[in-house]
């Protein structure tokens, strides 16, 4: 399951401090702060566990740059009967 995804499931009251013109703006707007607030949050979070999992599996990825650079690609190959299908 999407780690993202999976907060969204129950809900928990929290306090967020704020400017105040920058609030007062946003409801003179019509933008939902909670919401607003969410979305962002949710980005961030998305955008860390990317870090984070590039962080965890950069040897594995390094190691399969390494495989291709010295053999090709695996199935390179059939690439042009693909293309000609």
């Amino acid at each position: 399951m999407n780690k993202v995804h999976r907060f969204a499931a129950s809900r928990k009251p929290t306090n967020v401090t704020l400017p105040a013109d920058l609030v007062s703006e946003a409801k003179r707007l019509g933008i939902n702060v909670s919401q607003a607030c969410e979305v962002g949050l949710a980005d961030e979070v998305r955008k860390m566990l990317g870090e984070e999992w590039k962080r965890e599996n950069r040897e594995a990825m390094e190691s399969s740059n390494e495989y291709v650079r010295k053999h090709g690609l695996p199935l390179a190959r059939y690439r042009d009967r693909l293309w000609r299908s």
